[in-house]
């Protein structure tokens, strides 16, 4: 089935030169000023009159409805990531260091594509669509910026949408998951000091090395037997520095990783568990700690209603059988949007197995199956026009 937002051929070709204009030419966090000139300029040829210089570089559009009503966000995050592109394709990055590798250069053609669809078809009767071309989704600071600098007023907004393509799912497949979808992502780097000496002469230092095993250890007590088992966790040390010589115990090593949760109140009591961990497992071996510990993104939160509009949306494009509950650690900063309106961030799957366009987000190798954007667009379309449509007309019986 489709809907009233259905791309035509000249329109599906757009879309994908688009996008890999957009993917030839990759910038990363708040640096996105080619990205976000191409996005002013198609704003502007659609008759809509964008506002720039949004946290540095990024970029809001309002599509007026004939009444006044609810205003709807429509977000796409616009930056790429500092990744050596690895690809054969005619359309891989022309940018040494910087390639997309998540996708967002297909986020923002979508945004692009179902802006013109939104004014095609069809201008909203009551109420408007807020389109919003977000920076540094990637170092989670980009949707914060943007809402400090207003964003969600003036109109205020009343609900936020958003996809992301999804490589872990084929093409044709949505998935639509109510509450808890993606994870909060916290940043630890721990430096911890002892006091350097001879391999040979333990016992005249003091040992951070030792120090630091017992502290990767000890930190995943807050996984294994501080919170519910019932609640998911993930506590990751991924990195271990220090020392110079194999036969000289260094004065201090540094580890650093991330902590990751899908519930509220466990993440707003993590960052106290992990100092005390970290700190009282040091002391117990004579040795001190500096924690530089950062919030990254909060869980996103779909609300239930947003959800259930969403995936009545979807079952009618692709069917039941094609619709999952998806969920990820992974983190995105959409959450922000998500604290302060209701809504719901959506997967597109983007997978094709036969082209090998099914690498994972961030890989060097990381591309996605083309044929995904029509439907992505189609989804986000018909979302905003159908929030409109309901919550639109309910305005008016209010009034």
């Amino acid at each position: 089935m489709t809907t009233q937002f259905k791309l035509n051929d000249d329109e599906k070709r757009e879309l994908i030169e688009t996008r890999r204009d957009l993917h030839m030419h990759p910038e990363t966090a708040f640096e996105e000023e080619r990205t976000a000139g191409i996005v002013i300029e198609r704003l502007k040829s659609l008759g809509l009159s964008p506002v720039t210089g949004i946290a540095k570089t990024g970029v809001t559009a309002l599509l007026e409805g004939e009444e006044p009503g609810p205003c709807v966000l429509i977000r796409a995050d616009m930056d790429a990531l500092p990744i050596f592109e690895e690809s054969e394709e005619e359309y891989k990055s022309v940018v040494d260091g910087n390639m997309h590798a998540c996708g967002h250069d297909g986020h923002t053609s979508v945004a692009l594509s179902a802006a013109r669809q939104l004014l095609k078809i069809k201008r909203p009767k009551r109420g408007s669509i807020k389109f919003l071309f977000q920076p540094a989704e990637e170092v989670g600071d980009g949707a914060k910026a943007m809402i400090e600098e207003g964003v969600l007023e003036n109109p205020k907004v009343d609900a936020a949408f958003g996809l992301h393509l999804w490589n872990y799912m084929p093409t044709g497949v949505v998935g639509v998951t109510p509450g808890p979808v993606m994870a909060a992502a916290d940043l630890f780097t721990v430096d911890i000091f002892g006091e350097g000496c001879h391999g040979a002469q333990p016992h005249m230092g003091r040992d951070p090395v030792l120090a630091a095993a017992h502290v990767i250890t000890s930190v995943q007590q807050i996984a294994s037997r501080i919170v519910n088992p019932l609640t998911p966790v993930v506590v990751t040390v991924s990195q271990i520095h220090g020392g110079d010589a194999y036969n000289v115990i260094p004065d201090s090593v540094t580890i650093a990783g991330t902590i990751r949760t899908f519930d509220d109140e466990v993440w707003e009591g993590i960052p106290g568990l992990f100092q005390e961990i970290v700190e009282r497992t040091a002391h117990a071996f004579d040795c001190t700690v500096e924690i530089d510990y950062k919030r990254a993104t909060r869980p996103v939160e779909n609300d239930p209603e947003m959800t259930a509009l969403v995936r009545e949306i979807a079952v009618e494009l692709v069917g039941e059988d094609n619709i999952v509950e998806e969920q990820t650690t992974g983190a995105e900063d959409f959450a922000e949007f998500l604290h302060h309106v209701p809504g719901c961030f959506f997967f597109v799957g983007s997978a094709n197995h036969e082209e090998g366009k099914d690498h994972p987000h961030h890989s060097p190798r990381f591309d996605f199956d083309e044929g995904s954007l029509p439907l992505a667009v189609e989804m986000l379309a018909e979302v905003a026009h159908r929030y409109l449509e309901k919550y639109g007309s309910k305005t008016a019986s209010r009034a």
